[in-house]
């Protein structure tokens, strides 16, 4: 049995992916670095424009970042960026979708995702700030069932992004 997933992905190429949908996966305030080397994996996977990492000043070491990120680290496009440059990106363009479990938030299985989208989530301990909650175009959760009542936000960020993936390739 070849379990060569290049391999597999290659011959299943004709997986239609809308050219009118776009991702940008952004995480706000995060302290770990392990975190921050997943999401970057995780935007490259999902074919995301770019990985944003919003935090006035950044203090993780590379190496760290990279042993989690793999190769794409060095092929995925993703930065740190300050809290007023990130302000300056939402525009109409992009709908920002926050993954938050705040007031006025639904159930992400039950809410159409926009096409053009930056799908953002809060720092590992404290979420997103009130200020960028009230900004948001959509404000979705991931239903838990379960006991434990949260994720990892990599984890998290994975089931959010390719629920939206699975919307853009739904016909």
């Amino acid at each position: 049995m070849n379990t060569n997933s290049v391999e597999f992905f290659t011959s299943r190429a004709n997986e239609n992916f809308p050219k009118s949908s776009q991702i940008i996966v952004a995480a706000w305030h995060l302290a770990n670095a392990e975190n921050i080397g997943k999401i970057i994996r995780l935007a490259h996977n999902l074919g995301a424009s770019e990985a944003l990492f919003i935090k006035e000043n950044e203090n993780h070491r590379a190496s760290k970042i990279k042993k989690t990120a793999g190769f794409s680290f060095d092929q995925m496009n993703w930065r740190f960026i300050s809290e007023r440059d990130f302000l300056a990106l939402l525009n109409h363009q992009f709908k920002l979708t926050i993954l938050e479990t705040c007031t006025g938030a639904n159930n992400i299985f039950n809410e159409k995702l926009p096409k053009k989208t930056i799908l953002l989530a809060g720092s590992e301990s404290h979420g997103l700030p009130e200020k960028i909650i009230s900004m948001a175009n959509k404000k979705v959760y991931i239903p838990m069932p379960g006991n434990c009542k949260s994720l990892n936000i990599s984890n998290a960020l994975a089931v959010a992004a390719f629920e939206w993936y699975r919307q853009q390739t739904s016909v």
